[in-house]
């Protein structure tokens, strides 16, 4: 058979580690910062740009979409071509898909620092953004599928299953959870309100983890542990088994996010049900991966790229094995809301995302470079001052989760709660302090790789165009007697892609469809009315500011939340919430009954200085609100985007509703002035005062209703 010659891309592999390295340092520095800033509050500068609200975005989505979306293009576009046996479908699709992807990071680090966020977790950026991140992801699918259509290579390897399903449902769900209202170029309301935008968030929350930090770096996992261990992948058809099962039920498990809250019980425990079963698939793609290795136990001691892998699999398989258990019901009623959580993700960052991004880095630039690593003593020493990052950081945070936890749940025997939140805050400082450590020795590690590249690259002369040969793809096929049934389905790249955004599909469409469409899921309440203008100009501050980074707005129904908030929450007081505003992490207490608990000229003096009312507080001060004006000119348009949505503003509403901000405004100066504050009506800090003051009081009128009835 004559052989084709051709060259494979390693120009865009290359621009593309550049990127991951770049980035990576930068996600992590960002990271380390925000860490610092819980245990030095001085580090937030006092400035709006640094505050940790700010920072902690910019970094979980440089972390996420920089440094791993880059780390799997790198290994996406190095991998694909040579399972493929030809060349990537388009360079100038490849130079645009790295600009864009790169234009669109740096955007992304602008908004989030000046407050431009839509304020729903790890999908903060902004609807002009929103639109760029499509386009490029249709020019990254629109080159994969060209290479695959024009492959040399008949059947599609499993790396290549988890591609093609993760380009297809990233699709799907940036899309669906990215419906909103745009108000201005830089702000929007999403579509979905209360519930409904907590399960559409939280599909797609839990879900990018499974198919943007998950499902494309198994595939680079099939692809890079054989190639480094020189074996192949341990089992076919435990393969089969594992891709199959696991984009199937990975799917449904978003509300397990949302136990305990305002969301139907039986969206809760269709959560709780698929995330159990997903041990099975997850595991069994770590065992494939791991038994790929037998017989070569000895270079993985010798092998630095191999202890990467290594560790990064077994990270895996804790990581996964964790989620499913924090599920359960009786679990989850002591890890959510507590820095348990934030341990688990970073096992799964550090260790799975992390350090197989670096081991593959590790295997990549020597042979891209045509040389040996500068260093591997360099390299081990990486792996173990990470590793140790890894422990420092993780294990504080589990003992420090467990222990808020049961500060906040504990009573006196008399039957009064035994802790002030603020003496768990108190409590954590050292815990977070050793996370610091972690976060930096991890940090340490990465620079010192990149050190280490550097130098490589320095002695290395990179090759640009590989050469290779091989035969081209007949048009005619004839299966073998002993072809596996999937084999067919292999050949149909379309064809898979479509069965795969199917089996992916159905699982939101069951979680969704009921809660959109009856009613009985999301009883309405009489009492519950919209916000006045002021009170949504004050909300949109708080969105700005990151505030739900910090306070959740869910009052779970447990005797210690109830004794200590207030009320427990109800589905039909967020009904014009656009977005949701429940949070994930209490490193302050929950805010959904603040309404009417202290003066307005409590929250003026603790936005100014938070220690002054709350002593040994660590949430920075917020001068600039005490300073800066309310965007008046804003209004007309928020409140259209409202009655648009489907708040039920009175016709013509926009037309008055600067007049009724501006009395609202004056009663709220006019309080502050009786306790000696002056302060002009036009301030951001009377708006945000506003929208503090109207937290459940709408609960707390309907219970004063229902108790005069009575």
């Amino acid at each position: 058979m004559e052989l084709e010659k051709f060259n494979y891309d390693n120009k865009s592999v290359k621009w593309f580690a550049y990127a991951t390295i770049f980035w990576g340092l930068v996600g992590m520095l960002a990271g380390l910062l925000a860490a610092l800033q819980l245990v030095f509050p001085v580090l937030n500068l006092e400035l709006p740009y640094t505050t940790f609200g700010r920072v902690r975005p910019v970094h979980t989505n440089a972390v996420i979409f920089a440094f791993v979306g880059n780390g799997i293009f790198m290994g996406v576009y190095y991998s694909l071509q040579r399972l493929l046996k030809t060349r990537m479908f388009s360079d100038f699709l490849s130079k645009v898909h790295f600009w864009g992807w790169q234009l669109i990071i740096v955007l992304a680090a602008v908004t989030l620092f000046m407050g431009y966020t839509t304020g729903k977790e790890y999908a903060e950026l902004e609807w002009p953004i929103d639109i760029l991140i499509t386009l490029v992801w249709v020019v990254f699918g629109w080159n994969m599928f060209g290479t695959i259509i024009r492959r040399r290579e008949r059947h599609l390897y499993v790396a290549i299953w988890f591609y093609i399903a993760t380009f297809a449902t990233v699709a799907m769900l940036h899309i669906v959870n990215s419906i909103e209202i745009p108000v201005s170029f830089w702000k929007s309301y999403s579509w979905y309100a209360g519930v409904q935008d907590a399960l559409v968030q939280w599909w797609y929350g839990h879900n990018a983890v499974a198919f943007f930090l998950t499902t494309p770096y198994l595939g680079l996992m099939y692809y890079f542990i054989p190639k480094a261990a020189g074996r192949p992948v341990y089992s076919y058809r435990l393969s089969i088994i594992h891709f199959w099962a696991l984009i199937f039920i990975y799917i449904w498990a978003g509300p397990h996010h949302l136990l305990y809250t305002a969301v139907p019980d039986w969206a809760q425990s269709l959560g709780v049900v698929f995330s159990i079963m997903l041990i099975a698939p997850s595991w069994g793609g770590m065992i494939n991966g791991l038994l790929t290795l037998r017989g070569a136990w000895d270079k993985v001691r010798e092998d630095v790229v191999l202890k990467f892998l290594v560790v990064a699999i077994t990270a895996y398989g804790m990581a996964t094995f964790e989620g499913p258990m924090l599920s359960l019901k009786g679990v989850n009623a002591i890890s959510h809301f507590t820095d348990w959580t934030i341990a688990h993700v970073h096992v799964g960052a550090l260790g799975w995302n992390g350090f197989l991004t670096f081991g593959i880095l590790y295997w990549l630039i020597p042979r891209m470079f045509r040389t040996k690593l500068y260093s591997p003593k360099l390299a081990n020493a990486h792996f173990w001052i990470g590793t140790l990052g890894i422990i420092l950081y993780a294990v504080p945070l589990y003992w420090a989760g467990i222990m808020q936890s049961l500060m906040w749940k504990e009573f006196t025997p008399e039957g009064q709660l035994k802790w002030q939140f603020m003496d768990t805050v108190t409590k954590m400082a050292p815990f977070y302090a050793a996370r610091a450590v972690g976060g930096m020795l991890y940090l340490t590690g990465a620079i010192m790789m990149t050190y280490n590249l550097i130098k490589t690259i320095k002695v290395g002369s990179f090759l640009a165009d590989e050469p290779a040969e091989a035969p081209a793809l007949s048009n005619e096929y004839h299966g073998h007697k002993n072809d596996h049934w999937h084999r067919w389905i292999e050949r149909k790249p379309v064809q898979l892609m479509v069965v795969s955004l199917i089996v992916v599909a159905i699982g939101g469409i069951i979680e969704f469809v009921p809660t959109f469409l009856v009613k009985s899921n999301i009883p309405t309440i009489s009492s519950v009315k919209p916000y006045t203008p002021l009170e949504l100009q004050g909300r949109d501050i708080y969105v700005r500011e990151g505030c739900y980074t910090c306070h959740s707005q869910m009052v779970r129904p447990f005797r210690s939340e109830t004794s200590r908030y207030g009320e427990y929450s109800k589905a039909g007081e967020f009904v014009y919430d656009h977005p949701f505003q429940w949070g994930s992490k209490r490193t302050g207490p929950d805010l959904a009954r603040l309404g009417g608990k202290y003066p307005d000229s409590w929250h003026y003096n603790h936005m100014m200085d938070p220690t002054s009312m709350s002593p040994n507080s660590i949430m920075p001060p917020y001068p600039w609100l005490l300073e800066d004006k309310i965007d008046v000119s804003s209004t007309v348009a928020k409140i259209k985007a409202m009655k648009r949505l489907g708040v039920p503003y009175p016709e013509g509403y926009e037309n008055v509703a600067a007049q009724d901000m501006e009395k609202q405004a004056g009663e709220i100066s006019a309080s502050l002035k009786k306790d000696g504050v002056e302060t002009p009506s036009d301030r951001e800090i009377i708006a945000l005062i506003a929208y503090l003051q109207r937290l459940g009081k709408d609960i707390k009128t309907a219970d004063k209703k229902e108790t005069s009835s009575n």
